[in-house]
């Protein structure tokens, strides 16, 4: 009989100290998941409201947008238009976050970003550019809305 050999184990994620750069890592995976997910969602949602007729593309924009809700607004056509637009700021996140992402990825791809002091910044970059340009976006949008 074959005597069975030991083999280390490969490491795991329990066996890494967490950081951030691969909060980073995990974060990019999970918003590129987010936006396809949602785009894919809100893509099919529209093209069947749009080829459901006028009214079916009035009731979508009332929902998503929340234009022309009046004083006859259900509770459901008001609580969805809050949905949305928490929902579009965290689509708005992902989609920075994966952007910067990207472009540390591509950097390290060049070689560049390997040390340990670069990659955590690099790391710690993203997240405040991400967090930085979903504001600005965020604040426009609100400037937009109110009409200031």
């Amino acid at each position: 009989m074959v005597a069975k050999v030991e083999r280390p184990l490969s490491p795991h994620l329990s066996v890494y100290r967490r950081g951030v750069a691969m909060m980073a890592s995990i974060t990019h995976r999970i918003t590129g998941f987010v936006m396809a997910t949602a785009g894919m969602l809100m893509l099919l949602w529209w093209l069947s409201a749009i080829g459901g007729g006028e009214e079916s593309y009035t009731s979508f924009i009332s929902y998503v947008t929340g234009s022309g809700l009046g004083d006859d607004a259900t509770t459901l056509q008001h609580v969805s238009k809050w949905f949305f637009r928490l929902l579009a700021v965290g689509v708005t996140f992902s989609f920075f976050q994966h952007l910067f992402s990207g472009i540390r990825h591509l950097m390290m791809d060049m070689g560049a970003g390997f040390e340990l002091n670069a990659n955590r910044t690099s790391a710690w970059l993203v997240f405040i550019a991400a967090f930085t340009a979903t504001g600005i976006v965020a604040l426009v949008a609100v400037n937009y809305m109110i009409g200031a």
